[in-house]
C-alpha cells in the first residue's frame, strides 16, 4: 500500500467510533496519532494499527484537562509533526434527571465534549492554515438535533459541536481547511455503559444501535468528500426530518419518552 506520509491525529482512538476511524485511516496509508487515557488500551491497539505498515504515535493524555489539550499538540511540535487531519472523537454523556446528576461529572464532560475540541482545533488551524491544507472531523451526534430529557448535558455539548463546526467551516471556506460533522445516531459502542444509560428505553431493542465499523465509515467518507456534515444511517436521516418539522418541546418530548429508564411511565 502507498503510504502517503500524512498523520491523523484521533481522541478517543481506543474504542468505539474513534477506534475503527483510526483502523480506516491506517488501512488507508496515514500514520497515526492516537490519544486516549489508558496507556495499556493505547499500546494494545497502537499494535494492532501498525501492522498495516504506519507510523502510530500514542499519547496518554486526559482530555477532562485543558492542560492536557494542549500539552498533547505541544508535544507534536516538539517532535516535529504537523497532522493533516485530526479528528474529535473522544466524548461522554451522563444519564439522569439534571436535578439529581452530579455536577462535577457534567463539568467534565462539558471540558471533553466541547472545551479539548475547542482547543485542539485552534491549535490545529494555527499549524495548518500557513499550509494552505487540512481536514477536521467533529464528532457531533443525533443529540445535537434535540433536546434531550435524561441525557440534557450531552445533548447541549453536541448541540454546540454542531453549531460551532458549521461557523468555523463557513470562516475557513478559502482556506483549504475543510470541517466536517459526524451525526450518528445510537451505536453499539461503550458510550451508554460509561453514561450510565443502561436502563434506556432506547437500548431496549438492539436493532436501534447501529454498528460503529458502519458510523465511522460514513464519517470517513463525508471527511475525505469535504462535506459540511453527515447524518449516519437512514432510520438515523427520518429522525432528523420529523425533528426538523416539530417545535423544540415536540422534540424534546419525543426524546424523552424515547430516553426514559424502562421502569418509568
Amino acid at each position: 500500500m502507498e503510504r502517503k506520509n500524512q498523520y491523523a491525529l484521533i481522541t478517543g482512538a481506543t474504542s468505539g467510533i474513534g477506534y475503527e476511524l483510526a483502523k480506516l485511516f491506517a488501512k488507508n496509508g496515514y500514520d497515526l496519532v492516537i490519544v486516549a487515557r489508558n496507556h495499556d488500551e493505547l499500546k494494545e491497539k497502537a499494535d494492532e494499527f501498525k501492522s498495516f505498515g504506519g507510523n502510530v504515535i500514542t499519547m496518554a493524555k486526559n482530555l477532562f484537562l485543558q492542560d492536557d489539550a494542549f500539552s498533547l499538540y505541544s508535544e507534536l511540535k516538539l517532535n516535529g509533526i504537523s497532522p493533516e487531519i485530526l479528528v474529535n472523537d473522544a466524548g461522554q454523556g451522563v444519564y439522569g434527571k439534571f436535578q439529581e446528576t452530579d455536577i462535577h461529572r457534567e463539568v467534565d464532560i462539558i471540558n471533553l465534549n466541547i472545551v479539548s475540541v475547542i482547543i485542539l482545533t485552534k491549535l490545529f488551524l494555527k499549524d495548518r492554515l500557513p499550509t494552505g491544507f487540512g481536514k477536521i472531523l467533529n464528532l457531533a451526534s443525533l443529540a445535537s438535533k434535540a433536546p434531550g430529557p435524561w441525557h440534557s448535558v450531552c445533548h447541549g455539548t453536541k448541540a454546540f459541536v454542531l453549531s460551532w463546526s458549521e461557523a468555523i467551516r463557513e470562516e475557513l471556506i478559502d482556506s483549504g481547511i475543510t470541517v466536517t460533522a459526524l451525526l450518528p445516531g445510537p451505536t453499539d459502542t461503550d458510550f451508554f455503559n460509561k453514561a450510565d444509560m443502561n436502563e434506556s428505553k432506547i437500548l431496549e431493542d438492539p436493532d436501534n444501535l447501529a454498528s460503529p465499523e458502519e458510523v465511522a465509515l460514513d464519517g470517513y467518507n463525508a471527511l475525505m468528500n469535504g462535506d459540511d456534515k453527515v447524518i449516519s444511517g437512514f432510520k438515523n436521516k427520518l429522525s432528523v426530518a420529523m425533528t426538523n418539522i416539530s417545535t423544540d418541546s415536540m422534540a424534546a418530548h419525543r426524546m424523552g419518552e424515547m430516553q426514559k429508564p424502562v421502569n418509568k411511565t
